[in-house]
């Protein structure tokens, strides 16, 4: 773009989580600060670390992913040093932001790990970079947002070949089975205020076409909050007892939701909807994430290049078009109860 600052640096931005049973208990109070969760709920939560040794998987995710992007830049440019920074747990962003500050960064694009809008997907990641930057002070770098991905080629096509690896897993070669594409709940009243649910369905759409499923479904994961508070349905659970009660061969869990197989994918899929199928006797594939895909990988690189480009190329799937680079005044806004958010 012709105005479009000269910018310096990229920052990955994420969720982060605990790396050691220490930190687990830390870190979920950090995430529900001021929300008056009780004790119980978040030993319940904490849980779910210590059955994969009190480290959430997402760390190292993105630090692998780190790694693929400082070779794809390497190789193909733009020559932008990288950072890290989390909303919840270390590295932290206000520490990330500092040290940019330290560095001499001016100008920053922020790759975030989540491809959807929402208050928590995108929305609540703009005001942490806010409130870190604030904490920083005025000589703080500005930070610019990548825009949303969820109908990128990049992470589309890379989707619908793991959903098509997961159905030739299945017996029969999945012949007849049903893709469960499966995403993070969240309180009715924080999707009516976005267009989450309809990214997601899209880019299902999109996933199916290009995977060649005939039958697909939309169903939920991770609910947390009052029970009195409606959120997203159907959960997975619920979902794959109808679908064996419907007498469908094979099910393919695919977390179109989740850009890698952190907590919130191997504990809710790999542990519990498993244990469900199990239970039915419903065969069940989990399809993988996008993770370090080549394609996602080059993915952002052509992200960073549309921002510093003119004229700047769009890819988009579908019919909706590629997203704006930054979110219209009261869009993704929060409800009035905030939702505890176990990601990582």
């Amino acid at each position: 773009m012709a105005d479009a600052p000269p910018y310096d640096a990229l920052l990955l931005v994420s969720f982060g989580g605990p790396e050691g049973p220490h930190e687990v208990l830390p870190f979920l109070e950090r995430v529900t600060a001021g929300r008056g969760i009780p004790r119980e709920r978040l030993e319940a939560v904490a849980e779910h670390y210590h059955h994969f040794g009190g480290v959430s998987p997402i760390n190292d995710q993105n630090r692998a992913l780190l790694a693929a992007l400082r070779a794809e830049l390497a190789e193909h440019g733009p020559d932008l040093p990288l950072y890290w920074g989390n909303r919840n747990w270390h590295p932290l962003l206000a520490d990330t932001v500092r040290q940019m500050r330290n560095d001499g960064v001016r100008c920053a694009l922020a790759f975030v790990t989540s491809a959807f809008a929402s208050w928590s997907g995108c929305r609540q990641y703009l005001d942490d970079l806010d409130r870190a930057r604030a904490e920083v002070g005025p000589d703080a770098p500005e930070v610019h947002k990548l825009r949303l991905f969820y109908n990128h080629p990049g992470f589309v096509e890379p989707m619908a070949a793991n959903v098509r690896a997961a159905l030739a897993a299945l017996p029969g070669g999945g012949d007849g089975a049903t893709v469960v594409f499966t995403a993070h709940s969240i309180p009715v009243a924080m999707a009516q205020a976005c267009d989450y649910e309809l990214q997601l369905r899209e880019a299902c759409a999109l996933v199916a076409s290009l995977s060649g499923t005939r039958t697909w479904r939309l169903a939920y994961q991770s609910r947390s909050g009052p029970p009195s508070v409606p959120w997203l349905e159907p959960d997975i659970a619920d979902e794959l007892t109808a679908l064996h009660g419907a007498g469908a061969p094979g099910v393919v869990a695919a977390p179109i939701g989740f850009v890698s197989d952190h907590l919130e994918v191997a504990w809710d899929l790999d542990v519990e909807a498993c244990e469900r199928a199990q239970e039915l006797g419903l065969p069940l594939v989990r399809a993988a994430t996008v993770g370090t895909d080549p394609a996602f990988v080059t993915m952002v690189r052509s992200l960073i290049e549309e921002r510093m480009a003119e004229p700047a190329e769009r890819p988009a799937l579908g019919t909706r078009g590629p997203a704006e680079d930054r979110c219209a005044p009261g869009c993704c806004l929060g409800p009035t109860w905030p939702p505890v958010r176990r990601s990582a």
